[in-house]
């Protein structure tokens, strides 16, 4: 196995593990709603903290996930024409998405800095009486979950052209 494959690899456990620890986040994030659900319907009372607590859950899933989810082969494809596709023809478009991948998860982190570099300097919070403070930590994981994505990019971006030389 040559260093690229090894890479790809460890990229790959990485984003696994990565995967597999924040999709315990979805049960967390299931069992707000129902409570939530519950106390609003069932007491006819709503806490604005437990609502954005909501979407503080739901922005880990959807950064992280993002990686898993293209890790294990559930991204978005156009598989109508792709499953037509010689394996090497198929392995070429792969490398070429990791790569458009790569550069706008490029973009997004080169972006999401300054963004991000605010809300820290300023300590943002929330703008909702009651609501939960520190939204800067949440606004960090955007350049981070990209930046995984990035990596799960890179392993793809390996792993395509290994199977495009050999195909």
């Amino acid at each position: 196995m040559n260093a690229a494959a090894k890479l790809a690899g460890g990229i790959d456990v990485f984003v696994d593990l990565v995967g597999r620890i924040t999709s315990w986040l979805a049960l967390g994030l299931a069992l707000v709603m129902g409570a939530n659900v519950l106390f609003r319907y069932g007491f006819s009372l709503g806490f604005i903290w437990a609502q954005e607590l909501e979407w503080h859950i739901f922005i880990p899933i959807c950064l992280f996930g993002m990686s898993y989810a293209l890790l294990h082969g559930e991204h978005v494809r156009v598989d109508v024409l792709y499953a037509s596709f010689r394996p090497r023809t198929k392995h070429a478009i792969d490398v070429l998405a990791a790569f458009l991948s790569m550069a706008f998860c490029a973009i997004v982190i080169w972006l999401s800095i300054p963004y991000v570099y605010q809300s820290w300097s300023i300590g943002e919070g929330t703008a909702n009486p009651g609501g939960i403070e520190y939204r800067y930590i949440v606004k960090a994981l955007i350049p981070i979950g990209f930046a995984v994505l990035f990596l799960q990019s890179l392993s793809q971006a390996i792993k395509s052209t290994i199977a495009m030389r050999s195909a």
